[in-house]
């Protein structure tokens, strides 16, 4: 099937659409052994598609890895001090992966990894308000008054946050348990919104991401998205 060059060259993982679009335009794209012109499509099971020379690679396949991340992994590709990351819990998959937002090095849970650039990068757009729910336990007990805090919105250093969902909140012990719900994606966002009102947060976990969820992974499992699964995601 014939698809736009800018589009081929993308999805064979050289650089974004625009890029490409840049190549194409310097002559250094051709199809056939013919110089490519802006707007042209090809089909790469038919026609010979080269770039300065050089045949166009096979598209990359894509991987959608859901991973119950450990505490104690950092969700950088590398780290200076050492640390375990997350990827070293996936060598199995044969392609480099990036994490879909952060979970820091003591967070736990659901984190989403792929090598999809486009919907990475969709999901993380602020505009598609994508949920991401977390199992919080806090030291002390959360007041009524408290609770509408995080719900309303709480004042951090670089702002106040959007309103959140508080719910399943339960006393242990010195220790409240809830669920919170967000759609921003700032750094450390629960944990500071948490300790801001008075409540160090002695543990934390992200159990769902949309509508996905942890399922029975245990801690450093992971599974693939079904195409149904990456089709959801895409339409967020």
């Amino acid at each position: 099937m014939k698809e736009r060059l800018q589009k081929l060259i993308s999805a064979a993982g050289l650089c974004s659409r625009r890029q490409a679009e840049g190549w194409i335009t310097a002559g250094r794209v051709t199809v056939n052994g013919r110089v490519a012109v802006l707007g042209e499509r090809a089909d790469p099971g038919v026609d010979r598609v080269e770039i300065d020379g050089k045949p166009l690679k096979a598209p990359e396949r894509h991987y959608y890895i859901l991973l119950n991340k450990p505490a104690g992994y950092v969700t950088t590709l590398s780290d200076p001090e050492g640390r375990p990351v997350v990827t070293d819990l996936l060598r199995e998959i044969p392609a480099r992966l990036y994490p879909v937002g952060r979970l820091d090095y003591n967070t736990e849970g659901l984190l989403l990894l792929t090598n999809d650039g486009a919907l990475a990068h969709h999901l993380a757009h602020p505009r598609h308000e994508v949920e991401k729910t977390y199992l919080v336990r806090l030291r002390g007990h959360l007041s009524d008054e408290d609770r509408s805090r995080l719900q309303n919105g709480v004042v951090l250093e670089d702002g106040p946050t959007a309103p959140a969902r508080v719910a399943r909140v339960r006393l242990s012990g010195q220790h409240t348990w809830l669920e919170i719900t967000i759609h921003e994606g700032r750094n450390r966002q629960v944990r500071r919104m948490c300790e801001a009102i008075g409540y160090p947060v002695s543990r934390l976990k992200r159990i769902r991401l949309a509508f996905l969820d942890l399922g029975r992974l245990g801690a450093g499992e992971y599974r693939h998205l079904s195409k149904e699964e990456v089709n959801r995601l895409h339409s967020l």
